[in-house]
């Protein structure tokens, strides 16, 4: 599915080459590929309408799943040796925080992920949700609609979900509740036994969940089966309809997401983009879902900047009176700084498929 090999520049003067940076491996990595698929959609539908800057618009996939140094140096090599013009990606903080200042200040940047906020390295633009804006009004509505007062963190151990703990310590002071206890395990964690049982003995009656692909999974499907998941319930800002499929539905009672896009959406934006996405890649193609969809965003945001400035020249984000926008399946969108504006939801889990109760 890699679409072609980078070239210098030199050799391609009506292509740009986007490099798209996601997980091919790794516990992301059962969302790589609706990520490709939904950024190969993007880049046919910006071929389509004349390409970006009057070029055709090429990928060149890059396995974001690696360690962060490691997809670091090979991003920042394409960069270097002027073989793509762009970076758009969904990859975890981590690998953003190593690549960052390897290249922002020479091409742009498009960072697709929900994350911890708080970037501002100039090149770097935003697409994903961010924890002040999803995590707090999420956790505010289920404690008032629960009574959940006492919380669990079970996180990944690197930066994404060790800040937004903090976040939640906050929120839930907010709320006349406490988080009574935090669990952080290695990414690729197999045997999540340990973290259910320190769940089960806090007394907690909610977790956030801050679990990484395949490691969301796996803890899911241990918790629902010591019947945990029958007086306690989970939200998690990072789970979509792939891993909702995968973790089951005898496992996602009680089960929360907030998200900026749900399949489920019921917009003409959201409604249209499926029906895209279906006759293009066909019914055995994965599901979008939030994550997967949010490189099309990233495209197409990619595209609105070109076009506001005329070029992909990295410069500062733009200011009030440089407004770059554009309508895609979240609607219509602005940016404001280097962050995306966007609507969010929080949806319950509803056997295999997310039900939409509230706008964030």
């Amino acid at each position: 599915m890699h679409t072609t090999a980078a070239q210098p520049s030199s050799d391609r003067r009506d292509v740009l080459l986007v490099a798209l940076v996601i997980p091919l491996h790794g516990p992301a990595g059962i969302f790589g590929l609706s990520c490709e698929l939904s950024a190969r959609l993007a880049a046919e539908e910006l071929n389509a309408a004349g390409g970006v800057l009057d070029r055709e618009v090429r990928l060149v996939v890059v396995d974001g799943g690696g360690a962060p140094g490691q997809v670091a140096d090979e991003v920042a090599g394409l960069v270097a040796l002027g073989a793509v013009d762009a970076v758009v990606g969904w990859h975890d903080s981590a690998v953003r925080r190593a690549l960052a200042p390897r290249i922002a200040h020479r091409v742009p940047y498009i960072y697709t992920a929900q994350y911890e906020g708080g970037e501002q390295t100039p090149g770097v633009f935003l697409t994903g949700e961010t924890d002040v804006r999803q995590l707090g009004p999420a956790m505010r509505l289920l404690s008032a609609a629960t009574g959940a007062r006492r919380w669990c963190t079970v996180g990944s151990d690197y930066v994404w979900p060790r800040v937004t703990a903090r976040t939640a310590r906050r929120v839930a002071g907010e709320c006349g509740g406490r988080v009574v206890d935090e669990v952080f395990v290695p990414l690729g964690t197999e045997e999540f036994g340990p973290v259910v049982r320190r769940v089960e003995t806090c007394g907690a009656d909610a977790v956030l969940m801050l679990l990484l692909g395949d490691d969301a999974v796996r803890f899911g499907r241990e918790f629902a089966a010591v019947g945990l998941h029958q007086r306690c319930i989970r939200l998690s800002t990072h789970m979509d309809e792939n891993l909702l499929l995968a973790t089951g539905a005898d496992a996602a009672e009680g089960l929360w997401a907030a998200a900026g896009y749900f399949d489920s959406l019921m917009t003409s934006e959201s409604l249209s983009f499926g029906h895209r996405y279906a006759r293009r890649f066909g019914d055995e193609a994965p599901v979008a879902g939030s994550l997967g969809e949010s490189c099309f965003e990233g495209m197409m945001l990619l595209g609105a900047l070109a076009r506001r400035r005329g070029s992909l020249a990295v410069s500062a984000p733009p200011g009030p009176d440089d407004t770059v926008c554009y309508e895609g399946p979240r609607g219509a969108l602005r940016l404001r700084g280097n962050h995306l504006e966007q609507r969010l939801y929080l949806a319950r889990a509803d056997a295999l498929d997310f039900e939409i109760t509230a706008q964030l």
